[in-house]
């Protein structure tokens, strides 16, 4: 019999000013490595637009980006773009969206639930009946930015890394499993943060 997976749900967050081919190819990468590992099956990606309230020089205005990845992810069935944290007047912190997500999240299954029979997915695969799970999606450089003094606050990495997860892409010469090593919080949640390692020709 088939291993019961997590249902799991992918979000990144950024300017994405504009979208690019590389973000789109994060999550394709991100589904194939947490498929690999046998615990989960990717049921969603979201695409999580900053407000203008990040205040970053250059910034397209906020409906212009969420606009410009909607086209990008036209043919995706499963990478979704949500403006809500674009929406915000002031920038969010990236712990605040990802609690929004999770609720919306759990809301919708248990309406999924209520109106559907059978637990597995389109494809066959057996979900179990715990839960979706949300982790935050992320190049390796992201991984840096807890290091910076004063970004982040420590209850906000606890919770993004203990609570959610992260699923981690590099390429080239940086070092993801090193940020991960130089923090007592992200090291002591180190099973839940996943390094995908994108290899470069």
């Amino acid at each position: 019999m088939a291993t019961r997976r997590v249902p799991l749900v992918l979000l990144a967050c950024g300017s994405f000013n504009p979208i690019t081919n590389q973000h789109m190819r994060l999550f394709e990468l991100a589904r194939d490595h947490m498929h690999t590992t046998g615990q989960y099956q990717v049921v969603g990606g979201i695409v999580s637009p900053v407000s203008d309230g990040y205040g970053k020089q250059g910034l397209v205005l906020a409906k212009h980006r969420v606009a410009m990845a909607k086209l990008a992810l036209r043919s995706s069935n499963w990478v979704t773009v949500d403006d809500w944290e674009s929406q915000q007047p002031d920038w969010t912190e990236t712990v605040v969206t990802m609690r929004y997500h999770y609720g919306r999240i759990l809301k919708e299954c248990k309406q999924f639930t209520a109106t559907h029979s059978g637990d597995s997915t389109g494809n066959g695969v057996p979900l179990s009946t715990s839960s979706p799970q949300l982790k935050l999606l992320c190049g390796a450089d992201f991984l840096e930015s807890f290091k910076i003094p004063g970004l982040w606050q420590e209850d906000h990495v606890e919770e993004v890394a203990g609570r959610f997860g992260l699923v981690c892409v590099s390429r080239g010469g940086l070092e993801p499993e090193r940020a991960v090593h130089a923090s007592d919080t992200l090291s002591a949640h180190r099973r839940n943060i996943f390094h995908v390692r994108e290899w470069t020709r």
